[in-house]
């Protein structure tokens, strides 16, 4: 059983279960009932996503400082107690059932789900190789 991290949008891994939008906006020009069939998401979890003001300050400049800012800042807010109450549920039940949680962006290493990952790690989730 565990997490897997993707990218919202692409197609489904066999086993990946339950996929999780961790994003602060629905995809656009797509009709809500077809999050999931267009392997968007089935449970939007905006909890997870970074403040607007965060994604703002993440595409406004590729200065490693910037990044550097956006990923402090990010670890700030996944330390307020309704984020620590997700992680905490999250890590749980990936040591009981395999889902996924994703991100838009085409390169991880620039996006959210790269810190997220790191931040379910140290909630004890198990995380599932990519």
């Amino acid at each position: 059983m565990a997490i897997r991290i993707v990218r919202l949008g692409t197609p489904r891994i066999s086993g990946e279960g339950l996929r999780l939008g961790t994003v602060r906006r629905p995809p656009r020009g797509v009709r809500k009932e077809d999050y999931g069939r267009l392997d968007y998401y089935d449970v939007w979890l905006p909890d997870l996503a970074p403040s607007a003001e965060l994604v703002k300050l993440a595409l406004s400049d590729p200065d490693p400082k910037t990044w550097a800012t956006f990923v402090r800042r990010y670890r700030q807010e996944m330390k307020e107690p309704h984020a620590e109450h997700v992680l905490a549920l999250l890590a749980a039940m990936s040591r009981r059932t395999d889902f996924s949680v994703g991100c838009y962006c085409e390169d991880e290493s620039r996006c959210h789900r790269s810190i997220l990952r790191e931040i379910l790690l140290e909630h004890g989730a198990e995380i599932a190789e990519a």
